[in-house]
């Protein structure tokens, strides 16, 4: 009994013992654990604000590139209107006024009003092009306003039909922000029908539902296979379409097929 009472103390001495020792351990290892996680959590935090601010710079620096390029596109609007629409009106004009005769008074009142016509339809022009000038205030007026005078330019050409539909209240908070990019991401998808799709029908529908705001543009155009797409063509226009919808959080779907057209979504969260 008094070997089996000694035995018993020893186990407890060791039981003891080795508590001890684990318990150094833990207080030993503990607090590096502890500095771990916190390093790490730190290292985390950090790399996650140094994201967020190049998210942003990179934001910043694409909503500058897309006002330079709304700026750009409507100067040539401009260039090409003043040419072919105002320059023609007032040449109409002052032909009108050199081909009065002064002696027929009858013929001269109906070619007095003509000119006059020309001229009103002159300023009247020129109006919606000192419009077109402020891009910034256009976009500011709502996106829906932006792409009316977008579709107006395009049906002057006589070469396209276009269909527009709004469907889905607009909240009442925009985001002009993300307005500019879905108006150039527009210009872009317009400028490539223009340029490749030989389309004579256009269809443009923009909806807001449950806090998602959808751009969807369709053409009756050519199609394309996207596989035999070379750099340089068409393809370089659509992933910049692709770029620019994710920089707003949003997402470009594109489907065509040769001979049946083709169709651009984009998808966006919008407040």
């Amino acid at each position: 009994m008094l070997e089996l009472f000694f035995y018993m103390q020893e186990m407890d001495k060791e039981n003891i013992k080795g508590l001890i020792i684990v318990s150094t351990l833990i207080f030993l290892i503990a607090p590096v654990f502890v500095f771990s996680y916190v390093f790490i959590h730190n290292r985390r935090k950090k790399r996650h604000i140094e994201e967020k601010a190049l998210m942003q710079l990179t934001f910043d620096a694409e909503i500058t590139k897309t006002q330079l390029e709304v700026q750009e596109q409507t100067m040539q609007t401009i260039g090409a209107d003043l040419h072919d629409n105002i320059g023609q009106l007032l040449s109409i004009t002052s032909l009108t006024l050199n081909s009065i005769e002064l002696d027929n008074d009858k013929k001269n009142r109906k070619k007095i009003d003509a000119a006059i016509d020309l001229t009103m339809r002159s300023i009247k022009e020129m109006r919606l092009l000192g419009k077109l000038l402020q891009g910034d205030q256009l976009v500011g007026m709502g996106l829906d306003e932006a792409i009316k005078y977008e579709i107006n330019w395009i049906e002057k050409s006589g070469k396209y039909k276009v269909n527009y539909t709004n469907d889905g209240e607009m909240p009442a908070a925009s985001s002009p922000d993300k307005d500019l990019i879905l108006f150039r991401i527009l210009q872009e998808v317009l400028n490539n029908i223009i340029k490749h799709a030989q389309a004579t029908v256009i269809s443009i529908k923009l909806e807001y539902e449950d806090s998602v705001l959808r751009l969807q543009v369709n053409d009756n155009g050519i199609g394309f296979n996207h596989a035999d797409l070379q750099p340089g063509q068409v393809g370089m226009g659509l992933r910049n379409i692709q770029k620019r919808a994710g920089i707003i959080g949003g997402e470009a779907n594109i489907t065509s097929n040769p001979d049946e057209g083709t169709t651009i979504e984009i998808l966006t969260p919008y407040p």
